[in-house]
């Protein structure tokens, strides 16, 4: 690959990746640990992960356990999980909280794909957007002499296949999820 089509080549992979870690918070009614990845305990004067201060296991398809190495953050994360969007009330017995992730209606089920696929739209305009600036910049430098028409027909020619193959990546992604959430 081309050195100038790196870092356009760099930044798609981000929009992609950036994707997969929404689409991780995404409830399909499955226990996913990665779901309590944004939340922070105030432990000793300092917010940490929560992974950092217990143990978290999913011991059933649809429970989270979370087994906190020092018992008495058990009431600063239940109240960090009400605090976050998780929308899940958690239910502890002195020494462990559990998660219990209610089924999800077809209804809701629907509403999530709606939402994967929108999600989805973003990245792929990202995606264009990151196409758009690199024909920019290579126009500019052909104008400016630096590159020749040749070269500036091969680089966008470049892009264009950059592109596409991130769109069909995003695609991908949207398939698979699509399908964890509809699988009841």
């Amino acid at each position: 690959m081309d050195e100038r089509m790196e870092q356009y080549d760099s930044k798609m992979q981000k929009t992609l990746t950036g994707l997969e870690e929404e689409y991780a918070n995404i409830r399909a009614g499955r226990a996913n640990p990665h779901l309590l990845d944004k939340i922070r305990v105030d432990y000793y004067g300092q917010p940490s992960p929560l992974q950092s201060v217990a143990n978290i296991s999913v011991p059933e398809a649809r429970v989270i356990q979370i087994q906190p190495w020092d018992s008495s953050l058990i009431k600063e994360i239940e109240k960090m999980i009400i605090a976050s969007d998780l929308g899940l009330t958690p239910n502890n017995d002195g020494k462990t909280i559990r998660l219990v992730f209610p089924e999800l209606t077809e209804e809701r089920r629907k509403e999530l794909v709606k939402d994967v696929k929108k999600k989805a739209e973003a990245a792929k305009v990202a995606v264009r957007n990151i196409r758009r600036d690199a024909n920019d910049v290579f126009k500019k430098q052909n104008k400016a002499g630096e590159i020749t028409e040749d070269d500036l027909k091969k680089l966008e020619e470049e892009t264009q296949k950059l592109t596409d193959k991130y769109v069909g990546q995003i695609d991908k992604t949207v398939e698979i999820k699509s399908k964890d959430i509809m699988t009841v």
